[in-house]
């Protein structure tokens, strides 16, 4: 994009917008009501393929022990979604080494083979709601995808937040870096301070899923392992925003920066003289978590 374009508030073209999904689905329980969702929406997406995000904290042993578990999760999600043949493909082993070195994997391969089937017009939007690995990955293998795909990609902080120590983020901040100095259409939702106000409990998700049903019972039994059973909580389940923004574009609102440079502790550093990325702002928690709830129904 030159640097004068300020994006378009809704990230997709069409009506039905080519969509592939980047996810770390093991290492909470937010992707996988992420992951349901979009492929409940088929009215809304053309969801064409998945790709596993690596991950490392106490739920992996590495980067690589993270994205083989969220392979191994996102096919447990296909199968109770009744798609075990959906195209799903594993991530990067590792984390970027350098700025400009990427790292190869079969996810990244897929997404440069889609996106150079797309064009300036019709472009695949890409759903990140992990570590960024694998999409800064196909970019440095393909600069010119950035003229073929968007990124909706859900990390970081708000852009004036006190700090920017957010787990996808600082998953791999080279990756970060490499997005966002690539000039491609990028759509943030920011963890903190915006995807945080999207919290559920476990009696509302029970009042609103049927558990009979295999993946609303997966669903639940994932979010209620996280908590204590004997106390009441809420929890986050950040990364539908991401879904939503392409999925249900009215639920969230956005504004224009320029898109930030990124130090080498994480933190940003903002210039007037970069191109345009859209940061989400607010997020009607009420009507995303209604849409979603529908669409689990179906």
């Amino acid at each position: 994009m030159s640097e004068s374009a300020v994006l378009p508030e809704r990230p997709g073209s069409g009506t039905q917008p080519r969509v592939v999904l980047d996810t770390d689905t093991y290492n909470e329980i937010d992707d996988q009501f992420a992951l349901a969702y979009l492929l409940r929406a088929t009215d809304k997406v053309r969801a064409e393929a998945i790709y596993a995000a690596p991950f490392h904290n106490k739920r992996s042993e590495s980067p690589a022990d993270g994205m083989n578990k969220s392979f191994e999760e996102i096919e447990q999600l296909l199968e109770r979604l009744g798609q075990p043949e959906f195209p799903h493909f594993k991530g990067s082993l590792s984390t970027l080494s350098t700025d400009s070195s990427p790292v190869d994997s079969p996810a990244a391969r897929d997404l440069v083979e889609r996106a150079m089937s797309a064009t300036h017009s019709d472009r695949i939007t890409v759903i990140a709601i992990g570590c960024i690995t694998n999409v800064a990955s196909a970019i440095l293998m393909k600069p010119e995808i950035t003229e073929r795909i968007a990124v909706v990609w859900l990390g970081g902080n708000y852009p004036y937040y006190p700090h920017n120590q957010e787990f996808n983020f600082n998953g791999d901040i080279r990756a970060a870096r490499a997005v966002l100095d690539s000039g491609v259409p990028l759509y943030i939702v920011p963890a903190m301070g915006v995807s945080s106000h999207l919290t559920s409990t476990r009696e509302e998700l029970a009042a609103y899923m049927n558990l009979d049903d295999p993946l609303c019972r997966f669903l639940y039994d994932r979010f209620s392992a996280y908590g204590p059973a004997d106390e009441v909580w809420a929890k986050q389940i950040w990364d539908i925003g991401g879904i939503a923004w392409v999925v249900n574009p009215k639920t969230v609102r956005s504004f224009a920066i320029p898109a930030p440079r990124v130090a080498a502790d994480g933190s940003y550093i903002h210039d007037p003289r970069r191109h345009s990325v859209r940061f989400a702002y607010d997020l009607d928690r009420n009507a995303i978590f209604k849409d979603m709830f529908a669409r689990l129904a179906q």
